[in-house]
This record gives C-alpha cells, structure tokens and sequence, in this order.
C-alpha cells in the first residue's frame, strides 16, 4: 500500500503547546530544574464541592449513557446562564451542546458550519487548533494579522483584505489564547456589523471569559443584538475558570440549526461528554457563590502573576510586552533580538532549561508566550534565566 494515510492525517499538524510541553516534562523527569511556562492549564484544584457532586453522582450510579446534547439539568443551568449574565435572548436548553471539552467544541461547531473549499477568517495571533479544525472540514485558513502595536485585535478594515465570495466565517478568541487581548463591546460590535454585512458566521470562543483584570469584562458578541445572535456560535467550558482541564467538559450555546446539527454530529462520533463530570459541572451551576469564590482565589493569584511577568519582561533589554487583560498568558516580542521564535526558545531550553512556545505556532513570529499558571517561583526564575540568556545575545 503506498500511502497508508488519509489526506486528513496527513493534511494535520500536531499540537505545538502541547509538544512544548511534553518536552518540558520529559526533561524534568530526567532530573532538570526545568521552568515550564508552555501548558494552558491552571495550577489549582477543582473546587472541592465539584468534585464531592462528581463523587456522589458514581456512587448513586450515574455512568450511564445520556442524551448525546447533554444532562438536560446542565444545559437549562447554562441556558440560563446565558441569559442572565451574558444578556442572551430566546433561548432555552435546546440551543445548548454538553461536549467533550472547548476543543471538541470549537470542531464541532466547525464542523457544523464549514462545507469543503469554504473560507474561514482567522485573526493571528490565533489558537494553534484552529487553522488545522478548519483542514479537517475540508475548509480553508485564512488568516489576517494584527500585532502589538494594535494590542493584537482587528478590525472591519482588516477582515475585509481577507474577504471573498467563499468567506463563511470568522473565528474570534476574547479573552485571547496567546495574546491576553480582551475585545471591547465597540470593537465587537463593528466586527458582528461586518459579518451581519457579509452574511456570515462568528465563532466566539469565550473559554477564558471569567478570567480578566484590570476591571475589563469579557463580552460576547452574541449579546450585541438579535440578529448578531442569529449568526454567533459560542464555545466555552469549564477547563480553564473552575481548574477542570481533565474533566474534558466544553459548552456550545449555537442558533437552533447549528445546535441541532452539533447534535447529531456528536451522537456519531462520541456520544456523550462523561456522565457523572455533568454532574460535577452541573454542582458548580447551580453554587454560583462557591464556585465564584473559587475563581477569586484563582484570579487573585493570576493577577499577581500577571503583573509579575508584565513588570519582569519590560525590564529585559530588548524585550517588549503589552499589558494581557485576560486570559493566563503573555506574549512579549522578541524581534529585537534578529532570531526567530523557534530558535529563541530552542536555545533557551537548551541554554537555560526554560520552556516556552515561539510565536511562530499562533502565527506570530515576533513573539513568544508564556503560560503564567505556575508558580511565582518558577516566574521569579524563570525571568532571572531569561534576562541572562538575553544579555548573551
């Protein structure tokens, strides 16, 4: 058999940040002091009360198969939820999607919108599984870019370079994975006016809408108006604001022939996301004032972590960063130095045991991204190894 692999397989790219990662723990598993900045994944616990409901949920027998949608429990909490904190209208738990994680979320909802030789707008810096979601639905990437000096955000005039008469959707991320960037409401109204214009679709993936600073809010462009709603399909979670990576729980809340479609497409390919974790996700809907305080603490620690590295990496000759306003990330540039990203942090993991993700995979070349969900420790020597690796260049 010449080629044993489907052009799918072959047409894919494997996960950078996750390869980063690996690297990283591989090296520290043979014994390196390895400061890894690569993984998105919080550094806390699931609340205690999610994981008892969880706990309950296996010992009174829930490890049954539900309806592929969900525990319809969960999606009317989320419903609601939609409507009372996010300004979301006419919608019920019909318009919602339980799935096995953001990721699978957000190529659910690929799938369920995107036709072959369909064109899908990506604003770079991006998430590295987007443009490779879009592959696998037989789409294509499109990308536009918009760097540090815009704070990392487009705008109309820079969606209408990249648009064609095959354009179906734009993907936006606010809070930004790798960026921090937080979208205004403005901002995001004239970017849902441009796709109401253009008649076509908005992926908003809101997986960090809980975590932001400086007293910004995270809105989404769903709630902009009925006919913005009418066309925006939200992914999001409960990784990433209740510490549940493992738990693989994403969330779609799609117009009624989306959703229906994210349906069927899940009943064929996975079923149901995990049973009893419903439950512990549905525990945290419905302790809104425990679940809250848990995501306090996290972002108290996130937020002296942020301003740690933001402060750390301006005081790095050479290095520039902007202020993130959401999200657990930040991405200084590092063009100053005339290498690339891929070989700046090959040789700081070389040189210096510091692991983190070039810019080169979120299609930013200029810059680098650290993951400040680690300890401050590992912040204060993570930058006391990067300021001499630096210094050397």
């Amino acid at each position: 058999m010449e080629n044993r692999l489907s052009t799918w397989a072959l047409n894919i790219s494997p996960s950078p940040t996750l390869a980063v990662d690996a690297k990283a723990k591989a090296l520290k598993a043979a014994g390196k002091d390895v400061c890894g900045f690569g993984a998105g994944e919080p550094d806390f616990d699931t609340p205690q009360f999610i994981k008892d409901a969880c706990v309950k949920a296996l010992a009174e027998g829930k490890t049954k198969y539900i309806p592929a949608p969900g525990l319809l429990e969960l999606r009317t909490a989320l419903a609601d939820y939609y409507i009372g904190k996010k300004g979301l209208k006419n919608i019920d738990f019909s318009n919602i999607i339980v799935s096995p994680g953001g990721k699978f979320s957000c190529y659910l909802a690929i799938m369920a919108a995107i036709s072959p030789n369909d064109e899908v707008i990506i604003p770079a810096p991006y998430w590295v599984s987007y443009p490779e979601m879009v592959k696998l639905a037989g789409g294509k990437p499109v990308f536009v870019y918009a760097g540090d000096e815009s704070d990392f955000k487009i705008t109309p005039a820079i969606l209408e370079t990249a648009l064609t008469e095959k354009t179906k959707m734009v993907i936006l991320t606010s809070p930004s994975n790798p960026t921090g960037a937080v979208y205004t409401r403005e901002e995001l109204k004239a970017i849902v006016d441009f796709a109401a214009k253009h008649d076509i679709y908005i992926l908003s993936d809101e997986i960090y809408e809980s975590l932001v600073y400086d007293g910004v809010e995270a809105v989404s462009p769903a709630s902009i108006s009925e006919d913005a709603q009418s066309r925006v399909i939200i992914t999001a979670g409960f990784s990433k604001s209740y510490a549940m990576t493992g738990w693989r729980l994403g969330t779609i809340c799609a117009p009624d022939d989306i959703a229906k479609a994210v349906a069927k497409l899940q009943s064929q390919t996975c079923s149901n996301a995990t049973t009893f974790a419903q439950y512990g996700a549905l525990e945290a809907m419905k302790r809104p004032d425990l679940a809250k305080e848990a995501l306090e603490k996290m972002l108290v620690a996130f937020d002296r972590r942020r301003l740690m590295f933001y402060n750390g990496l301006n005081s790095i000759k050479g290095i520039s960063c902007r202020r993130p306003k959401g999200a657990f990330y930040v991405f200084p540039n590092i063009s100053s130095f005339g290498m690339g990203s891929v070989d700046f942090c090959s040789k700081l993991l070389d040189e210096e045991l510091v692991a983190v993700v070039p810019g080169s995979a979120f299609g930013s070349e200029p810059n680098i991204r650290f993951s400040y969900a680690v300890s401050e420790e590992t912040i204060e020597k993570g930058l006391e190894r990067l300021a001499r690796f630096c210094s050397k260049l």
